[in-house]
């Protein structure tokens, strides 16, 4: 029992930081309808961008990690306004299309600057575990699971209660209401691009400082995927349960079935095994806005 506990501990981790890149999928495409497959590059490239500053640089691991913040904001402009605000009006699949090559793009970059090797971060926090129910639990672990909280609590208020968080979901509802109503939708689709940008570095430090990072960090997308696609893909509340259920289901499931069958390598399809059932009751997932058409 103590083995499920633990591994359900480690899924619950893991399944916090597939909450914060799945957070960048749905503010992406609340805000333009687009599903960005550069999101597991974006990771990627914070996490290593905060290795280069706190490991080639020597520069603390705090100023270093703002730092990396102030980066992703960047590049979350300059994706926007130089890939994606030319195909403003077009169909969504060119947009697509756009996201899979600045994907290729990106990991072409890391690969040439930091090479193919894992790198590991420096020891942030203490080795020490805690023991919680019982149970050693390692300090970075914990950090990762309140720092993904606090930041889910941070957005989901400024979704809800700030000027520019209410006229983003005004954009997502109806972008031409919106734009008739005054708001800026350009601007709207920067910062919707800079919040992604910052939540998949979030995550990206947090993995590097628990794993070490390579170049093929970038797959972790497709591994969120199922969980944006669970929780629903408009839904900042389905983002969070949905990284959550992955998580624990990856690390429980493949525990189970090494012990019951022998079998390895269960981690890698349980996430999907579950969202197809799933998703043949809930087709827009658990909480995602059910489309009805009237013809």
């Amino acid at each position: 029992m103590e083995y499920y506990l633990q591994l359900f501990i480690n899924g619950l981790v893991v399944g916090s930081i597939y909450s914060l890149v799945a957070l960048g999928f749905v503010v992406i495409y609340k805000a333009t309808k687009v599903v960005n497959f550069a999101q597991g590059e974006m990771v990627m490239v914070g996490a290593y961008v905060c290795f280069g500053l706190t490991v080639q640089l020597h520069i603390p691991f705090i100023w270093a990690f703002l730092m990396t913040l102030g980066f992703s904001v960047i590049l979350g402009l300059a994706v926007e306004r130089l890939a994606l605000r030319p195909l403003i009006g077009e169909a969504h699949i060119c947009v697509i299309m756009v996201t899979i090559g600045l994907s290729s793009v990106l990991k072409s970059i890391v690969q040439l600057i930091w090479g193919t090797q894992i790198k590991v971060y420096p020891e942030v926090l203490p080795s020490t575990p805690i023991i919680i129910a019982g149970l050693p639990v390692a300090p970075v672990y914990i950090a990762a699971f309140v720092l993904s909280g606090v930041l889910f609590a941070v957005f989901t208020a400024f979704f809800k209660y700030s000027r520019m968080g209410i006229a983003m979901r005004a954009t997502a509802h109806d972008q031409q209401a919106a734009q008739s109503m005054g708001i800026g939708i350009r601007s709207i689709f920067a910062l919707s691009w800079c919040i992604a940008c910052v939540v998949s570095t979030v995550g990206g430090v947090i993995l590097g400082n628990i794993n070490g990072i390579n170049s093929h960090l970038g797959v972790l997308g497709l591994k969120v995927f199922p969980a944006v696609i669970l929780g629903g893909l408009d839904s900042l509340l389905g983002a969070a349960l949905g990284g959550l259920i992955i998580g624990v289901l990856e690390n429980v499931c493949d525990g189970l079935a090494k012990d019951l069958f022998d079998l390895g390598g269960f981690r890698e399809v349980a996430a999907f095994v579950v969202l197809v059932a799933i998703l043949m009751i809930k087709p827009y997932g658990l909480f995602g806005t059910e489309e009805i058409e009237r013809v």
